[in-house]
């Protein structure tokens, strides 16, 4: 059978989404913005096999075993897809699937590893399969499987649209990767998994008493954030976006139970990107759900910036990124 390896990119939201309509489709409460991040990718190789007799998983080297949630959450989007295959013809749609799986970056840190992980998984699966779907209907695909993944389906500047079906909520690349030289430099100050997943936070989103006030001003957000990368407009960006971050994380502080995800090594990025843009080093924070910082930056500051969070003791070591594309068939399989 046909063996396919695609690298995805992850992302960080720069106006990000918090609740979800629909648990099961994944339907968001709230449209979002991201940039693609080439430089925090997952490589992930698939071949469906018609000799195995079930799904085999082994991610960042380590064997999955199938009665693991992890291994559970794939098996139901090859399923999915299995489902697609067989409605279009494809004999391989019976077929059980090996399946592995690398990362540059320490996955359920925060970074997003769900998304460039689920979508990387889609694009193989489908192309593996041989199957007809267009960017939006990957992007929906990818979305069943995980929220961030139907922004990491597509490159570039990404728009996540608030709708209220599956069919109408996906994403789009709403300015091309070279549109602008952005820089992300993230500061990983520990590489453990968070304590509180994501798919369990969506569920207090509305129990905080700020999230309707949030949810009122999104709309808006989003527009002006789209305005700020038209006009390249750096310094009202960076504004904005750590705003944002500080606004979505009082929704998490404010929930009940309240999501402390925070570590100290994460305050102390915070205080030494205030102190940077004193000095002239112009760079902006963001935090996704967890404690590792993304720092986003132009060229000309990149190895300042760089520099002076590796120097931070508490950081245990800074990966840079620049904006990505969609995810991309390669030729170097993992097995």
């Amino acid at each position: 059978m046909k063996k396919v390896t695609v690298k995805a990119s992850s992302d960080i939201a720069l106006v990000k989404y918090w609740g979800k309509k629909d648990p099961v489709l994944r339907l968001p409460e709230n449209g979002s913005i991201s940039i693609l991040l080439d430089g925090l990718d997952t490589v992930t190789t698939v071949e469906f096999r018609e000799a195995l007799e079930a799904d085999q998983f082994i991610i960042s080297g380590e064997t999955i075993v199938t009665d693991s949630r992890e291994a559970k959450r794939v098996v139901k989007h090859l399923d999915r897809i299995r489902a697609i295959a067989q409605e279009q013809g494809k004999k391989a749609g019976a077929f059980f699937a090996k399946v592995v799986s690398e990362n540059s970056f320490p996955r359920g840190t925060g970074l997003s590893s769900s998304g460039s992980g689920m979508a990387a998984l889609t694009y193989a699966a489908v192309q593996a399969l041989d199957l007809e779907l267009s960017e939006k209907e990957l992007s929906i695909l990818s979305r069943q499987a995980s929220g961030t993944a139907c922004r990491c389906a597509v490159g570039g500047f990404t728009e996540w649209l608030d709708g209220d079906t599956s069919e109408t909520s996906y994403s789009k690349t709403i300015f091309d990767k070279d549109h602008w030289d952005i820089r992300d430099v993230v500061a990983v100050v520990d590489q453990g998994k968070k304590k509180i997943s994501s798919t369990e936070g969506h569920k207090t989103a509305g129990s905080s008493v700020f999230f309707k006030v949030r949810q009122d001003h999104i709309a808006q957000k989003i527009i002006d954030t789209k305005n700020y990368i038209v006009a390249k407009d750096f310094t009202a960006l960076g504004a904005l976006v750590e705003a944002e971050c500080l606004e979505f994380h009082s929704i998490l502080l404010t929930s009940q139970p309240p999501l402390v995800l925070w570590y100290p090594g994460t305050v102390q990025v915070i205080h030494e990107v205030q102190r940077m843009r004193e000095e002239g080093i112009e760079c902006y924070f963001t935090i996704n759900t967890g404690f590792n910082v993304h720092v986003l930056t132009l060229p000309k500051f990149e190895a300042r910036v760089t520099e002076r969070l590796a120097a931070l003791p508490l950081v245990q070591k800074t990966l840079s990124a620049k904006v990505g594309g969609k995810p991309r068939e390669i030729q170097e399989h993992l097995f």
